[in-house]
């Protein structure tokens, strides 16, 4: 039984006080389900040949489609679910299955935002990926044990809608199965196991069932949407919820393989351009008010240098011992001093510390998966630096102007991006952006220096001069990503680069800057 989506209003502050309510016509949800629905052995022999030949058929087509296949098994029979989830990995081919473990979070996975273990593991297009509990089953745990009040849960609910539709968005197929255990049917397998697992939390039955079917109700209403519903399944009868959740997920997948092999490719909705991007008057930018003629006179350099240097070696050691991580983000013209930049902030800091990121074009890894896949597997351990130089702003200015995404891809990166970076600055992380700008005349005048320096030769390829041709659009696409992704967890900091050592000194005196602050 799908359930439809549901919306989330926005929490009052007055709801972390309130208690866990759930409405009379929620609270028959699952019983909505108790049907004690059953199949016979010989209808469960008769079927489960050819379901499984089906399964492996269909599981080898994914293979060639240009989409996941992500199945999440939860509920409040949580032995059920590990039947389920053996059952489908003897059925179905192991070795294109993926069935990740997460128990209670690692010391290494407590220091990165809560949602980087799930983005590490997700499986790349034409595989499958089975999650026991996972996102739903963390939040589920905390709510009861009583570490996340009711707004919080709402709000985390939202994360995990915002989490699966960026998954939905680049293709994904997300089947969510509910498996529910009628309090009677409870009642009696207490007899057998005294005690109910979940998420490798254990809660006696007779004390806290109430609280978790009345959880799990809001839960699935809170995290049911059109494109990835839960899927209520009645778990009393063994046979009955394994071909049930069988033949869901081969229904399911088989409709997503004839629907891509008719359009050719997955279905994609449009997405509207934010406003605050559609109404940018078209001449003018926000790259236009920078002063391009603000320099630093040699003599006043170094003595600048060496005083920020020694700063921020200070404060990076400080940083570290309290475990305040940063992620520091370039972006910029070609030549428009980025290594420079970089090399000086590496020279003050320990280079324990430090992970310099360099990103060129993704590899066949990387394209099999979400564009955001790879920067989250590279968010360091508390205390460390992060250095990206180029990063996932690729998808709305390279990948944007040269058309390798689609408008609707690039146009909802916005919200992805946005998203991503409010989790890092929520996990005790400085998120600092620059954007290091230099006029026409200056890029081509370093393009000349370079084809004349023999160790700088190699930064200067025929690209970058293509790419000169195309300043307009990358202009127009720079001023939209400053004006829809500057945000306070996350600003925009536009760096004057036509002198380099103007722009040095400005980087390192805003990270200074955002350290002490943070730090104090």
């Amino acid at each position: 039984k799908p359930i439809p989506s549901a919306s989330i209003a926005e929490p009052s502050q007055d709801a972390f006080l309130a208690p866990l309510k759930i409405l009379p016509e929620e609270a028959a949800l699952f019983e909505a389900v108790e049907l004690g629905q059953k199949l016979s052995k010989e209808t469960y022999k008769q079927k489960v040949p050819k379901l499984r030949v089906d399964l492996v058929n269909a599981q080898y087509e994914l293979r060639q489609a240009n989409f996941p296949l992500i199945v999440l098994l939860m509920g409040d029979d949580r032995h059920a679910c590990n039947a389920v989830l053996n059952s489908l990995m003897e059925w179905m081919d192991a070795r294109y299955v993926e069935a990740p473990y997460f128990g209670q979070p690692t010391a290494e996975e407590q220091q990165r935002p809560r949602f980087w273990r799930y983005w590490c593991v997700l499986p790349p297009r034409g595989k499958t990926g089975v999650f026991m509990g996972a996102w739903a089953a963390d939040a589920v745990a905390e709510r009861i044990e009583g570490t996340l009040q009711n707004a919080e849960f709402e709000q985390r609910c939202q994360q995990i809608r915002r989490f699966e539709q960026a998954l939905v968005d680049d293709g994904a197929l997300i089947l969510k199965i509910w498996l529910h255990l009628p309090r009677t049917a409870h009642a009696q397998k207490e007899k057998r196991d005294r005690n109910w697992y979940l998420n490798d939390q254990i809660w006696s039955l007779s004390q806290h069932y109430d609280e978790a079917i009345r959880v799990g109700e809001q839960l699935v209403r809170l995290t049911s949407t059109e494109m990835a519903p839960w899927i209520l399944v009645d778990s009393s009868n063994a046979r009955y919820r394994m071909v049930t959740v069988a033949e869901t997920i081969l229904n399911a997948l088989t409709a997503r393989l004839q629907m891509q092999s008719l359009n050719g490719q997955a279905p994609e909705r449009p997405v509207a351009l934010p406003a605050t991007v559609a109404q940018l008057p078209s001449q003018q930018t926000v790259l236009s008010t920078l002063d391009l003629a603000a320099t630093i006179p040699w003599e006043d350099y170094r003595p600048l240098m060496d005083k920020y240097q020694t700063r921020l070696q200070q404060l990076s050691r400080k940083a570290f011992t309290q475990g305040l991580s940063t992620v520091l983000v370039f972006e910029g013209w070609d030549a428009a001093g980025k290594g420079g930049v970089i090399r000086r902030l590496t020279q003050a800091m320990d280079a324990q510390i430090y992970t310099v990121i360099p990103i060129a074009a993704p590899t066949d890894e990387e394209n099999a998966r979400h564009y955001l896949w790879r920067f989250w597997r590279h968010l360091p351990r508390a205390g460390r630096v992060l250095i990206f130089d180029r990063s996932w702003y690729g998808r709305v200015l390279v990948e944007r102007v040269e058309h390798f995404a689609t408008e609707a891809e690039w146009q909802r990166a916005y919200g992805e991006i946005n998203d991503f970076e409010e989790q890092l600055a929520a996990h005790n992380r400085v998120v600092l952006k620059f954007w290091l700008h230099i006029d026409a005349d200056e890029q081509l005048r370093r393009f000349k220096a370079r084809e004349n320096t023999p160790y700088k030769k190699y930064k200067i390829t025929e690209e970058d001069y293509r790419n000169r041709d195309k300043w307009p659009e990358y202009e127009r696409a720079v001023s939209d990503m400053v004006t829809t992704t500057s945000t306070d967890y996350a600003r925009w900091h536009l760096i004057p680069a036509n002198d380099k050592r103007y722009a040095r000194i400005q980087v390192i005196k805003t990270l200074c800057r955002a350290l002490k602050h943070h730090l104090s």
